[in-house]
């Protein structure tokens, strides 16, 4: 009886009444864990993973093009698997703490293990058949372990408070404050790869590869695990767990979920070979990312307190839109500076050419971050609505899915593209042709503005706001304080028969 009646309780301080309450369900000790926890997924060196494997573990672009189509397939095979079972997950401890604690281990481990390549496969050449071979297996493995965590933290996010104004709060405080932190190993990793390039430090590249990547896969960890252990999911789920089938019927009758859906579907259309290839070996200042944010960061930081007035002012589906495709359109710029008098070899005339761009687009940081975060959780509590349970777990996984298929195509495609333009693996600055030269720079502005303008066309239709979206959040809250005060009956009921 006493057990009833604090779960009762417990889910009562749950429960929220209105979407525009006042009540914060989140303390300080706990926003400060989700700020650290955003930290976490970005304190790392993985924009040179591109470099990495191809120029330091050498792993030809033959077989990295393999190895991306077989993990892309099975990605898209264990999503819907781990999704199911994640959501169909009831403990003491949660629905999605278990498997982030569960993931915890193996994928520190993995990514250890992943830095330390270039010692385990020393002297060996782009297609020596055991590098290989453990290649794939490694990324195999690697992804179930990605999927679960991918799968869980996402799910937990969208949990740890019903009141949607403290969630955006959230959201925008991590985006703003772990802007200052998670960005310094990849700031210190481009000035260290430049000095290296240049002769002023004498230290062998792999092992600055090898001594960063375990240092930040520490750290990233500790933080992760910090967040896991002081957040609590608070948001109902029912007792019931719903089956496959529910689980596909929360997608099918989802439409703002079916449109981000085709919207990621679409946009990963867009294929290029990544800034890395174009900054390092053409320009040679890998700290180019770096240099031309200088102006921008000063910018993005503010570019946060637009985002409440933006919202008031514009549609969700407007601010969607313009955050999302104004860096394609100033990137056009770019590539027109660039072609006149090859002046993309030029650092004194594109430095200030990505410095303009980079500043202009900083003005939409906030909007970018925070719009489509929420409008990841929206898809979910829009889900719980029209159904009656929550499917985190295959929700976020239907989103991500036609994405990942169409992303395994155009990775696949960006190793032939750098094949059939004649790229040398681990040549280095100053050794490609002048023919790849420009492709590379052609690859990383003109390209992915081109091929990414289909992801515009389903933007249009989204329509989650305004009344419609205030009904769904008071209706929601009305049916989770229901729920509260039918067990509360139950609870007095069972009082009154043993008295």
């Amino acid at each position: 009886m006493a057990e009833n009646t604090a779960t009762a309780q417990q889910l009562e301080q749950q429960a929220g009444r209105t979407i525009s309450n006042n009540r914060r369900y989140v303390g300080s000790k706990e926003t400060v864990a989700y700020v650290v926890y955003d930290i976490a997924q970005s304190f790392n060196i993985n924009k040179y993973q591109d470099i990495f494997i191809t120029d330091i573990v050498q792993v030809g672009l033959k077989f990295q093009t393999f190895v991306t189509f077989v993990n892309g397939i099975w990605d898209v095979v264990n999503d819907i698997f781990l999704a199911a079972l994640v959501d169909r997950t009831r403990t003491r401890l949660g629905k999605f703490r278990p498997w982030l604690l569960f993931a915890a281990g193996p994928g520190f481990f993995m990514s250890i293990i992943y830095w330390l390549l270039p010692l385990i496969f020393a002297n060996t050449g782009p297609y020596n058949v055991g590098k290989l071979v453990f290649y794939l297996l490694f990324h195999v493995v690697n992804e179930v372990i990605g999927t679960i965590n991918a799968i869980s933290r996402t799910g937990m996010l969208s949990t740890i408070t019903p009141n949607i104004i403290e969630r955006t709060r959230l959201i925008t405080q991590a985006q703003l404050l772990s802007g200052f932190v998670e960005k310094a190993p990849e700031i210190l990793m481009g000035l260290l790869i430049d000095l290296i390039n240049h002769g002023v430090i004498k230290v062998p590249m792999k092992s600055l590869y090898v001594s960063a990547g375990v240092f930040t896969t520490a750290v990233s960890s500790a933080m992760g695990l910090f967040f896991v252990f002081v957040t609590k999911e608070r948001i109902l789920q029912r007792n019931e767990k719903p089956s496959v089938l529910q689980g596909f019927k929360s997608i099918l009758n989802n439409k703002p979920l079916l449109i981000l859906t085709l919207t990621e579907f679409l946009s990963a259309f867009s294929m290029d070979t990544g800034m890395n290839y174009y900054y390092i070996n053409v320009l040679g200042f890998a700290s180019m990312t770096t240099v031309v944010g200088i102006p921008g960061a000063f910018v993005s930081p503010t570019s946060f307190a637009f985002v409440t007035k933006a919202r008031e002012k514009f549609s969700t589906r407007t601010l969607w839109i313009a955050s999302s495709h104004i860096s394609d359109v100033l990137m056009l710029g770019v590539f027109a500076v660039g072609s006149i008098n090859k002046n993309y070899k030029k650092l004194a005339v594109m430095i200030p050419a990505f410095m303009i761009r980079e500043t202009i687009w900083m003005f939409f940081w906030g909007i970018k971050n925070v719009i489509p975060e929420e409008m990841r959780n929206e898809t979910i509590d829009y889900g719980e609505w029209k159904n009656g349970y929550r499917t985190e777990g295959i929700t976020g996984v239907a989103k991500d899915l036609s994405r990942k298929l169409v992303s395994t195509l155009g990775a696949t495609i960006k190793s032939a593209i750098l094949a059939s333009i004649g790229y040398k693996e681990g040549a280095g600055f100053g050794n490609q042709s002048a023919k790849t030269e420009y492709y590379l720079f052609m690859m990383c502005t003109l390209l992915p503005t081109v091929t990414g303008i289909f992801g515009l066309i389903p933007k249009f239709f989204y329509d989650l706001s305004g009344e419609k979206k205030e009904r769904m959040y008071r209706e929601l809250a009305e049916r989770r304080q229901a729920v509260i005060d039918q067990m509360k009956e139950i609870d007095e009921q069972k009082t009154v028969e043993s008295e």
